[in-house]
């Protein structure tokens, strides 16, 4: 027997439905004092800006070893929009759907938000909250990661790319924020190859997740983070902010704000910053 139309749309905002998330999984993401996938980048864009791609994409597997298993959308929210009015591509991993680890069609998502922001000339902007690789799919995810590396490679020096950590991030979820321009941690967050459990076994060497990959480490030891947050607002606010700065591209000019500041205003201290005399050491 045939199917109706109207079968078809209500079957279509179901799955629509599914990709959102259930309140339990909201919940779960706010008890840990992150926001959800979609929440940050409601935050981050102009409101009614965004437009999301490939929503009800899925995995080739119906369910995984364990009985675990992906909801349409495969972990992460990708599309773009407006922020200050000039237009983002984004790629917003979500740590309810299996960890947020990254498989086959996760990485294909994020792969085609990056070439849309290549061909557009506009920034892109990876919020990572991920495990990593999603081991029940073996080599698929791991090519899926390597796609990703040589897309950073290919848009560095074109166009400006801004990673966000947002949770505890493992593996290729850090190798390839370390290969773009600037990257963003909250209080909450961590980045590191692999986690302190590993490193027990395999190094019988005790370390917490803050010694091993939080923010304070890597933002005054390591060097890989750029700016340290409080939260996930601040971050997201202060990502705002820093695209006000950039061109959207190798070829575009930064954005041009006019000036209130008077051109012949007088600062006296300046004057004595550097001596006049030249045989006189300055700080």
């Amino acid at each position: 027997m045939a199917r109706d139309m109207q079968s078809y749309i209500e079957d279509l905002q179901e799955r629509q439905t599914e990709a959102q998330g259930s309140d339990k999984d909201v919940g779960r993401q706010h008890a840990k004092k992150r926001l959800t996938a979609r929440e940050r980048i409601d935050l981050l864009f102009d409101p009614g800006t965004f437009t999301e791609i490939d929503t009800l994409v899925l995995p080739r597997y119906e369910s995984y070893p364990g009985g675990k298993s992906s909801r349409p959308g495969d972990g992460v929210v990708t599309g773009f929009g407006l922020v200050n009015g000039r237009r983002v591509v984004v790629a917003s991993q979500d740590a309810t759907v299996m960890g947020g680890s990254l498989g086959e069609m996760h990485a294909n998502k994020i792969v085609k938000a990056m070439r849309m922001a290549l061909t557009y000339g506009c920034p892109f902007i990876a919020l990572n909250d991920s495990g990593g690789a999603r081991i029940q799919e073996g080599v698929d995810s791991l090519g899926g990661y390597a796609r990703i590396f040589d897309l950073n490679c290919k848009a560095s020096g074109v166009i400006p790319q801004i990673s966000l950590i947002m949770g505890p991030c493992a593996g290729g979820a850090v190798y390839s924020p370390a290969l773009t321009d600037f990257v963003f941690m909250t209080g909450n967050s961590y980045m590191f190859i692999t986690g302190p459990n590993v490193v027990k076994a395999v190094m019988q060497e005790e370390v917490s997740f803050e010694e091993l990959g939080g923010g304070l480490m890597h933002s005054q030891e390591s060097g890989v983070c750029h700016f340290l947050t409080g939260d996930d607002n601040e971050c997201l606010d202060r990502v705002r902010t820093l695209l006000s700065y950039l061109p959207g591209n190798n070829k575009d000019d930064p954005p041009y704000v006019t000036p209130v500041d008077d051109a012949e205003r007088l600062v006296p201290e300046l004057e004595k910053i550097v001596p006049t005399d030249p045989h006189r050491p300055y700080d």
